[in-house]
């Protein structure tokens, strides 16, 4: 979040606190793909995980830090592969996420953008949604309707990386 006072984008200057712009926008890209592929509604929980784990993705796969220079079209392809079912997308971001604080202590100081990031894979770790049961035995049963069906509580992450995905796909 930004606080007040904070002015400086650069992280010159006497004391001032640094914008997350790299979190920021990466966020924001984020929030557009999704809204594009109209997946669900912007003001649901699985959008926010969707959004959260899509924004992490974008954000640590910016290893040059020129995130905000950056080509969205020219990374959808590299996103598509971080994403894909098959990637150890939870570990990826673990050791990335280390990388980026070990960088941070080199720096000399704590990273805004940094600490956005990890609020959101917090919540996205800690937090579970009720959804469908993707792993459920086909003909276990007649589904009545879309809402019927085997539902269990899955982590934020597993349910927000396959929408990040299909998202980037449909872009």
């Amino acid at each position: 979040m930004l606080h007040r006072g904070q002015e400086s984008t650069d992280g010159a200057g006497g004391g001032e606190l640094t914008v997350p712009m790299a979190w920021l926008y990466a966020e924001y890209i984020a929030d557009e793909l999704l809204r594009s592929g109209d997946l669900m509604p912007p003001t649901s929980f699985e959008f926010r995980a969707g959004r959260d784990a899509l924004a992490l993705t974008i954000f640590l796969s910016d290893t040059d830090g020129e995130l905000s220079g950056i080509q969205v079209v020219s990374q959808l392809d590299n996103w598509l592969s971080l994403t894909a079912y098959d990637q150890p997308w939870q570990d990826w971001v673990d050791e990335r996420m280390t990388a980026l604080a070990a960088d941070a202590v080199v720096a000399g100081g704590p990273s805004p953008d940094l600490d956005l990031a990890r609020a959101a894979w917090r919540w996205l770790e800690e937090t579970e949604l009720l959804a469908p049961d993707l792993n459920a035995v086909p003909g276990g049963g007649p589904v009545i309707g879309e809402d019927e069906g085997p539902k269990v509580w899955t982590p934020a992450w597993q349910l927000g990386l396959p929408l990040g995905h299909l998202a980037i796909h449909l872009f």
